[in-house]
């Protein structure tokens, strides 16, 4: 998915998220059992919703892993072949910024690009320019001229000298250049794998949360009126 629509879900997330916690703080402060008990009932269901999307992602892993292969794989067959596209798809400018960033080239490995030379009409092998490993060579004015031709902007750690302008050009570098070795399925393994813990800690601590305002929520909507009448007893 383009990288653009993920922003907008992480955003709408978080209004979402300060949208329920208003909810319960309105129902805590003024005592109303209905807004308690649906910030119980909304809070519910997303836990039950993670816990689902939990159950299937670790069970369909390897169909996720095969879906989302396919949907790789498409994008690297089809980059550029339209003879009228004056401009990368967000696919495949998605993809460009991931190999970049992970460092990757192609996603079992770089011959995966090796098609791009006939179009090109080159008789070498060649990869995009997302391919290229700067940090092999010192930077110079033909990576900047390399890296001039990509269209997106996340490219700050080449360098000041970097900011590349859009191009429709096909920018593409020799295979047996300097470009990264390895495929993104393989750098992507290694990131989950040093991440791991990270991500089970971040979701166990979200659903401990979760549960434990749930249990504060019930408890104060079932004894509202008991608790209140306790704190007035010690005035």
């Amino acid at each position: 998915m383009p990288l653009q629509i993920w922003s907008k879900a992480l955003a709408t997330c978080g209004i979402i998220t300060m949208g329920l916690a208003l909810l319960g703080c309105v129902g805590a402060l003024k005592e109303f059992r209905c807004l308690l008990g649906l910030y119980f009932g909304i809070l519910l269901l997303l836990f039950a919703t993670e816990i689902t999307l939990g159950i299937l992602i670790s069970t369909q892993r390897v169909l996720l892993e095969r879906k989302m292969k396919d949907i790789v794989l498409r994008t690297i067959y089809s980059y550029r072949t339209n003879p009228k596209q004056t401009k990368q798809t967000e696919a495949e400018e998605s993809w460009d910024y991931v190999q970049f960033q992970l460092r990757c080239c192609g996603w079992n490995s770089p011959q995966d690009w090796f098609h791009l030379s006939r179009l090109s009409n080159q008789s070498e092998n060649r990869v995009p320019c997302s391919c290229y490993n700067s940090s092999a060579t010192n930077y110079s004015a033909t990576d900047s001229i390399t890296f001039g031709k990509l269209s997106f902007p996340q490219l700050s750690r080449l360098g000041p000298l970097v900011r590349p302008p859009h191009n429709s050009d096909l920018c593409l570098v020799p295979a047996d250049d300097n470009i990264y070795p390895q495929g993104c399925k393989h750098s992507l393994q290694k990131w989950l794998h040093n991440n791991l813990i990270s991500i089970v800690g971040i979701c166990l601590g979200v659903g401990l949360l979760e549960l434990s305002f749930m249990m504060l929520s019930i408890f104060l909507c079932r004894n509202l009126d008991h608790v209140y009448d306790r704190l007035a007893r010690y005035r």
